[in-house]
């Protein structure tokens, strides 16, 4: 037993070095003064390039706009997917059964494939709002990613809602309870594993995206965090490593902070929505 026990703490820790390794990387070549990505020497550490990134360029700007977004989405997408979750979960109604068949196929194609449609639409969009919800535009780039993750997250969270038991709804409805009342005071409460999964996935998939944002988004003020950190390596004759490399630590602090804030949910959330549906 003890031979076992050692060789799976070995594969355990093989696999925590290899994860972490990536991130030391990318560590250590931040504070390093060179442009180098990988050096063996230790003695060149400093915090030059953190100051070079928030004095002489717009990176937070970027990250602001990155923060817009994913926020904006984050918020709106778990009020839609909270109400048709729900309404999948415990309502029969006409095309019920087709509507969430069609929410499944459109999770086989690729968001890629509708670029050319988004970009068409959003220009549209442009021109009938006076810009306010197009191209260049950081509503506009929300939508997008609101409206992707939509089937993803009402079957997430109408799995979820399937796993509670409908007599708690039953014993609200006798005591005179009427179907809003019923939904806010009695299931929302109960679905705070759930939306803190939803909330962390529409967080991060829009601060983190590059391919959305580099063709919807053309002035560089409006870039978000990706697209922006994609200039310091673009050159046709040099990349700015350790700049990149300073701008990926600063730029993951507010998803370790919102991950580390909600982590005791999310392990719930992913699993019970499994039980059902």
């Amino acid at each position: 037993m003890k031979g076992k026990h050692f060789v799976i703490h070995a594969f355990l820790l093989s696999c925590l070095c290899l994860t972490l390794a990536p991130a030391v990387l990318v560590l250590l070549a931040s504070f390093r003064s060179g442009n180098d990505l990988f050096s063996l020497s230790l003695s060149d550490l400093a915090v030059t390039n953190y100051i070079k990134l928030l004095r002489t360029t717009p990176f937070l700007q970027w990250m602001l706009n990155s923060l817009i977004v994913s926020t904006l989405a984050s918020i709106v997408a778990l009020v839609v997917t909270t109400l048709a979750g729900y309404a999948f979960a415990r309502f029969r109604f006409p095309g019920r059964k087709y509507g969430l068949l069609m929410m499944i196929l459109l999770q086989m194609f690729p968001a890629g494939m509708a670029m050319v449609a988004v970009f068409r639409v959003l220009q549209v969009m442009g021109n009938l709002t006076g810009g306010v919800i197009g191209l260049n535009s950081l509503i506009g780039l929300s939508l997008v990613y609101i409206g992707g993750g939509i089937p993803f997250n009402t079957w997430m969270i109408k799995g979820y809602i399937d796993s509670l038991p409908k007599e708690l709804e039953e014993s609200a409805y006798l005591d005179g309870a009427t179907p809003h009342q019923t939904f806010a005071q009695i299931i929302l409460p109960l679905l705070g594993p759930i939306l803190s999964v939803v909330a962390v996935f529409n967080f991060i998939t829009p601060y983190s995206d590059f391919v959305f944002p580099s063709v919807l988004m053309q002035e560089a003020k409006r870039y978000t965090l990706a697209v922006g950190m994609q200039s310091f390596i673009s050159g046709n004759f040099s990349a700015n490593w350790s700049l990149f490399a300073a701008a990926s630590i600063l730029g993951s602090i507010p998803i370790l902070v919102l991950f580390f804030s909600i982590q005791r949910f999310l392990v719930q959330g992913l699993t019970q929505g499994a039980v059902k549906g």
